[in-house]
């Protein structure tokens, strides 16, 4: 095996120092000489014909410069996305309560704002859908194409319809989950300045430079060559920042081009929570098949997301919760037909898991009750049927040897000592007191990067730079936003180059600098970027390796011994050379000491019409039990521990990978019991985090996490992807530790006290008191 001195070592984050000092730079910090200010005039209500916009009692405020509509726009209205259907800001109709009508522009964001209060908008309001089982109805009225379906999307494999009827046991019920908000610390900010050339200069806060280039450069009817994207310090995405900084960008860049000066527009945490994506609510109906013995035979399922206004991310998001919707099972039968739909709400996009984590806790929730029914333990009916080397996905993929579900699964089965509790946990009334526990099990796989779906985006280049003095530049197109993107890069640059890891340094993501590298999603990071990394380190490796050998040769080594190299030294023998004099030499030599890598992801064949073929390259996989308590009397729910193991190919920086895996839990256990945004008549009625609970400190549960590293040969030191893992089955398992504790099948997300509360009440033959 390979021995490796800063891949797969905790090293210090590069960027600790930085926001721990507070020296961090984000949007809102930056300053420009004249800068303006923009703010929104937004849409009041779920739909609306815009009869007349006027700013006429807006001039009267104090510094006041002018109104942006969608008149100002210079190139077509239409924001490029996967479907262009979203206007960057709207002519004659609006869609959802907050969106975007026009923005003011003021010489303070104070005067902005009271000014975009006093816009006036004449308009007529239009009947509206906020249901997206309504929207899919023959009756409904049309907010896009002929049945409000944004996109669609079908698997089939064997003959499901057959198998159902043919099955020993069937289980079928339908499930729900509700939006999550990302919550970033840092609401959506950019700053657009104008430069002298006509172009612009534009600093945002976002996952995606490049997207925010391609929104940009088509308001403004510019060439890419005159808009350059800078990424700023990012305080959190979550998938929040993928596609819509490019929609606050090219606000900001068109008010901008029309005042003549920098414009900064800064969202406040209301009109974030009204205007920007969300994870999207779900409903499915799932039916699972299985013989006497166990085995599943067959999966059905029907699978509908609500969009929102606007198509945005949701045929992908869709397209992902498609493959993944039976589950990391092996089934010969499957039919699954998903939608998505849309409706006169915020539009949605990516989130964390990226439309798996709805179809996950449906899935795993009837697994459950699959068990049940056949009088099995769950985790043994899992792993009778879980996917292994050489087995096919829904999809028809072969699954090859970089797959560890099954010892996923029996180390968290062994410790969470399963076989003993889970039946001592179980629900009784005659003895049970107020506070119950359980437990509850999940199993989850996730294709890593974008799949055939987005397989023209999966790509990414890379610029690695070696100065004079040893140190070392490093230019990629994918971003830090929390996750600790800067530290495994240049662990991975470090580890190929022989260089310290002090020496590195990413560099902010600037468009101008660094070829289209798709976007940071989907767990795709450290497989792109690190794999261009080390494309581009590659020659520049061989150039100092070369070196450091003839330079020990000069010493007096053997040269008939191997070289062994680590930690930024050259040794033959207790003969050593330094990177940096060896760097040093290669100046001298005048040798190229910057080299560009370019990154591809394997060909995927998949075939649309019948979702058969390879979907992914590669799957990352996860088994997840919770340990809850289950108060009787009020329905509250707490997460006491969690336990997951996962396998992601080799873990690049322990230290991070722990914080990534307790990050997603926390987020899988705050949106599976405490996120509920509530709409009434398409109007948020709980846009702040007064009203809107999350998961804080106080509700973490104790963690114990395990990695079990199994190798993926096209990974950089043979990583996979991790980032949105660990949340995926969070929700399946409290679902599933709940039923175990308290005896009530809960098949919504959130886990909400009051509908654990009905449920009691309902279905036990006791009468717990009104929480």
């Amino acid at each position: 095996m390979e021995k490796l001195f800063c891949v797969g070592k905790s090293v210090i984050r590069k960027d600790a120092l930085i926001k721990a000092a507070g020296r961090a730079r984000y949007a809102a910090d930056y300053e420009f000489a004249g800068m303006l200010y923009a703010a929104a005039v937004r849409c009041p209500k779920p739909r609306i014909r815009i009869l007349s916009i006027s700013d006429s009692r807006a001039k009267k405020v104090p510094g006041y410069v002018t109104l942006v509509t969608y008149k100002d726009i210079k190139g077509p209205n239409k924001w490029p996305l996967v479907i262009n259907d979203y206007p960057f800001l709207p002519e004659t109709e609006a869609r959802f309560q907050g969106e975007t009508l026009a923005l003011v522009v003021a010489d303070t964001q104070k005067a902005a704002k009271t000014a975009a209060r006093l816009v006036e908008i004449k308009y007529r309001e239009l009947p509206f859908i906020d249901d997206p089982l309504k929207s899919m109805e023959k009756t409904a009225i049309k907010l896009y194409g002929e049945d409000n379906v944004f996109s669609k999307f079908v698997i089939k494999k064997g003959d499901a319809a057959k198998a159902l009827k043919e099955a020993h046991t069937v289980v079928e019920e339908e499930f729900a989950t509700n939006y999550q908000v990302h919550s970033y610390l840092e609401t959506q900010g950019v700053i657009a300045v104008p430069e002298t050339d006509g172009g612009l200069t534009v600093y945002s806060s976002t996952q995606c430079p490049f997207y925010v280039l391609d929104g940009v450069a088509a308001a403004a009817k510019l060439g890419y060559n005159k808009v350059k994207v800078i990424q700023t310090v990012t305080g959190g995405g979550f998938g929040g920042k993928e596609d819509v900084p490019a929609l606050v960008a090219a606000h900001a860049a068109i008010c901008a081009l029309k005042a003549g000066k920098p414009v900064k527009l800064i969202y406040d945490r209301k009109e974030d929570f009204n205007s920007m994506s969300k994870r999207h609510p779900s409903w499915s109906k799932v039916a699972y098949a299985a013989d006497k013995d166990g085995r599943i035979t067959a999966c059905v399922v029907k699978y509908v997301l609500d969009g929102g206004a606007y198509s945005t991310l949701s045929p992908i998001v869709l397209w992902r919760g498609t493959i993944h919707a039976a589950g990391p099972y092996k089934i010969e039968n499957v039919f699954i037909e998903t939608y998505a739909v849309a409706t006169n709400k915020a539009p949605c996009g990516a989130f964390r898991g990226f439309g798996q984590p709805q179809i996950c806790f449906a899935q795993e929730s009837l697994i459950d009750e699959l068990a049940a029914k056949l009088k099995m333990d769950p985790v043994d009916l899992r792993l009778k049927n879980i996917l292994r080397p050489g087995d096919k996905t829904a999809t028809g993929q072969m699954i090859n040897d970089s797959c560890g579900l099954e010892e996923l699964i029996k180390t968290v089965r062994e410790r969470t000592n399963w076989d003993d509790r889970v039946q001592n946990a179980k629900y009784k009334m005659q003895n049970a007191g107020d506070i119950v526990t359980g437990i509850g099990f999940s199993a989850a796989y996730y294709g890593v990067s974008l799949g055939a779906k987005g397989r023209y985006l999966d790509r990414a280049g890379a610029y690695v730079n070696i100065y004079k003095d040893a140190t070392v530049a490093v230019n990629v197109g994918n971003t830090e936003m929390g996750q600790g993107a800067l530290t495994v890069l240049s662990q991975i640059c470090a580890e190929t180059l022989n260089a310290p890891y002090k020496n590195i340094k990413l560099e902010e993501v600037d468009t101008s600098k660094v070829s289209d590298s798709g976007p940071t999603v989907a767990s795709r990071t450290t497989l792109m970027s690190g794999n261009a990394i080390i494309e581009a380190a590659a020659p520049l490796r061989e150039k100092i390796f070369k070196t450091a050998f003839d330079m020990l040769i000069l010493k007096g080594a053997d040269a008939a011994k191997p070289m062994s190299a680590s930690d930024g030294v050259f040794s033959i023998e207790g003969i050593t050379v330094s990177f940096a004099e060896a760097v040093a030499e290669c100046w001298s030599r005048r040798l190229k000491m910057g080299e560009q890598g370019w990154y591809a992801a394997p060909h995927t064949s998949y075939n649309m019409d019948d979702g058969q073929g390879d979907a992914y390259v590669i799957y990352s996989f996860s088994a997840t039990a919770a340990e809850v308590e289950v108060d009787l009397k009020t329905g509250v729910v707490k997460a006491l521990k969690i336990h997951a193991a996962y396998d992601v190919g080799k873990i690049i920086n322990p230290t991070l990978a722990e914080g990534q895996a307790q990050g997603g839990i926390l987020q899988g256990v705050s949106w599976a019991l405490y996120e509920n945004l509530v709409y009434k008549n398409g109007i948020m009625l709980n846009p702040n985090f007064t009203d809107y609970a999350l998961a804080t400190t106080a509700d973490k549960p104790e963690y114990d996490i395990t990695f079990i590293e199994k190798p993926y040969a096209g990974g950089p030191y043979k990583a996979k992807g991790l980032g949105e893992v660990p949340l995926i089955g969070v929700a399946a398992a409290v679902a599933n530790a709940v039923k175990n504790a308290a005896g009530v099948r809960i098949k919504s997300v959130p886990l909400l006290p009051e509908k654990i509360w009905r449920e009691l009440r309902n279905c036990l033959k006791v009468t717990p008191s009104a929480p």
